[in-house]
């Protein structure tokens, strides 16, 4: 049996392939040894979905965000490695799943609009070319924190339209002491700012609401998709939920910046269901 996975900082899907062809599933918490240890990661990765297959699984590949380096990738495998002495264990930068899902064999620059952001120019065989992606603070323009983060500096500022910010104080009982609390004093701040998008997209028709998104990708664009050669000629996929969920804004900043979009999937993980299906 293999196990595959994708994951992000807020969620991870799995695909179990079983001997007999067939697929089950499940998602839970996401991980980033950027931001965990080892220790931390196996605690959570100690459900009952997977430890029911402890015995089973032959082959682990696992795809996730920070998995840019060796020692990155060794905390993770330490973390499955708990549950599954006896795996073959592959880690890879979510990166790689992301171009394997959009692109497959064509050449193509591949993106990541989720919690975070990242992207890479590939040939149809492997990443030729990455943008740097130094993190919710100092980076991750267009994805969910770098977007929550300007929401909520303007519910701070009360530079919103006053009929979003009291609709946000009355269903989040939002303050700025509460944001302050969750953004420098609990864990996982990235997490906590994204999660605002929810609401955001439920309200895009707002002008307001449509520009962050907007001007986030735009902002994405220059510091991404624009650094790469020839980028005008290439498809440029996106994978994550705030690509999926805000396409519609997200297709028209790209055209009018004069970007080639082909694919927008919320979830690389059937694709590399595909991927590693043809392989068996």
């Amino acid at each position: 049996m293999i196990l595959i996975a994708d994951s992000g900082s807020s969620k991870t899907d799995w695909r179990v392939i079983h001997k007999d062809g067939k697929i089950s599933q499940h998602r839970g918490v996401g991980f980033n040894p950027y931001y965990q240890t080892s220790e931390e990661m196996a605690i959570q990765m100690r459900h009952d979905f997977l430890i029911n297959l402890e015995s089973e699984i032959e082959e682990i590949y696992y795809y996730g965000a920070g998995c840019s380096s060796k020692d990155r990738n060794n905390e993770v495998k330490s973390a499955l490695r708990t549950i599954f002495p006896s795996s073959k264990i592959q880690v890879d930068h979510d990166l790689s799943a992301a171009a394997k899902a959009t692109c497959g064999h064509q050449a193509g620059i591949a993106c990541i609009l989720g919690t975070g952001s990242n992207s890479c120019d590939y040939d149809g065989n492997q990443i030729i070319d990455t943008r740097p992606a130094p993190g919710y603070i100092l980076g991750d323009e267009g994805g969910g924190g770098y977007v929550g983060r300007q929401f909520l500096r303007d519910f701070i500022n009360d530079e919103m339209p006053s009929e979003i910010r009291k609709e946000l104080q009355d269903r989040f009982s939002l303050t700025a002491k509460v944001i302050q609390e969750h953004v420098y004093q609990k864990p996982f701040p990235n997490r906590y700012m994204a999660s605002f998008c929810r609401f955001i997209t439920e309200h895009k028709s707002e002008p307001y609401c449509y520009k962050l998104f907007y001007n986030s990708f735009l902002d994405f664009f220059s510091k991404h998709i624009f650094k790469y050669k020839d980028y005008k000629n290439k498809p440029v996929n996106f994978v994550g939920s705030i690509a999926y969920y805000n396409s519609d804004i997200l297709r028209k900043a790209a055209f009018d910046s004069n970007i080639h979009v082909n694919l927008i999937i919320e979830s690389p993980i059937a694709g590399l269901t595909l991927y590693h299906q043809e392989t068996l």
